[in-house]
């Protein structure tokens, strides 16, 4: 026993003081890819070798326009459409606090007008997704709040994952994170739960049992759909085995982008899901 508290001592502190103070993440990490739709000169080599499709490039007002979509519930933050833009309007960032409650707002588009050889001549519009006041609540209201207060009972649910995003959701138990310093924790039975955190794909298979545990899961009760996966289907997509994002099957109050999210992204998501990062709302 004095030889554990005597390492203890001389290890210190472990935990990060993450989200109170920026996280630290490697210059390498690949977070969200960043467009610079105004410099872009031709989306079509970055549509052509993405790999879930999340650029896609499609006619716009007219044949002599092409509209190019962005959606980053999609992406599995793979940086093949940087290698293949020359230009640098496409770059690779270390961003990562990306959820959101609304799953239109991971969508970004813009509309150009294009040369004879078919780049873009110049940006004629871009869209995002306006915020609304529904919206920056989700489906979390005061009283959800109020009934969670500081404590929050997490029921995990693989739903169809190539187990990549529950690595980073153990991790989050470990003593770097320790989110059981903000009273949350994870527990077995759905019927203790006040949040479900999907993961995957919703396979034909688990359709049924996911319904099941959401109706379990007492109300009030928080949705979270993790990873490009359990937003939309990611490199799987919607098949005769997949139904595709958990929101095709159950209702979801914050998506978390990522393939998979790290740590710190699904810690932003939890608690943004029950308003604890109130001043960072998307």
């Amino acid at each position: 026993m004095f030889k554990i508290l005597q390492k203890a001592l001389a290890t210190g502190i472990a935990t990060v003081a993450y989200p109170d103070v920026p996280a630290v993440v490697s210059p390498h990490f690949r977070g969200r890819p960043e467009f610079d739709f105004a410099s872009w000169r031709d989306a079509r080599p970055a549509a052509e070798v993405c790999p879930t499709g999340a650029i896609l490039v499609g006619q716009a007002l007219s044949p002599a326009n092409r509209r190019v979509t962005v959606d980053y519930g999609l992406c599995v933050f793979c940086g093949q459409c940087a290698d293949v833009s020359p230009d640098g309007a496409v770059r690779v960032t270390t961003e990562f606090e990306l959820a959101t409650h609304n799953r239109a707002r991971l969508i970004r588009a813009a509309d150009y007008s294009l040369n004879a050889d078919g780049t873009h001549q110049r940006l004629i519009a871009e869209y995002e997704a306006e915020a609304t006041a529904e919206e920056a609540g989700g489906k979390v209201s005061e009283a959800i709040r109020n009934t969670l207060g500081r404590s929050l009972a997490i029921r995990q649910v693989d739903a169809g994952s190539c187990n990549g995003c529950e690595m980073e959701i153990v991790a989050l138990n470990n003593p770097i994170h320790d989110i059981e310093r903000f009273g949350i924790q994870f527990v077995a039975s759905p019927r203790h739960a006040d949040m479900l955190l999907v993961t995957g794909p919703v396979t034909r298979n688990m359709e049924l049992a996911l319904q099941k545990t959401y109706a379990a899961t007492p109300d009030p009760k928080v949705i979270v759909a993790v990873g490009a996966c359990g937003i939309s289907g990611g490199i799987f997509g919607t098949n005769y085995a997949s139904r595709g994002g958990v929101d095709a099957t159950i209702p979801v109050d914050v998506y978390i982008p990522g393939c998979p999210p790290r740590p710190e992204a699904l810690l932003y998501g939890i608690l943004l899901a029950v308003g604890r990062l109130a001043e960072k709302v998307r």
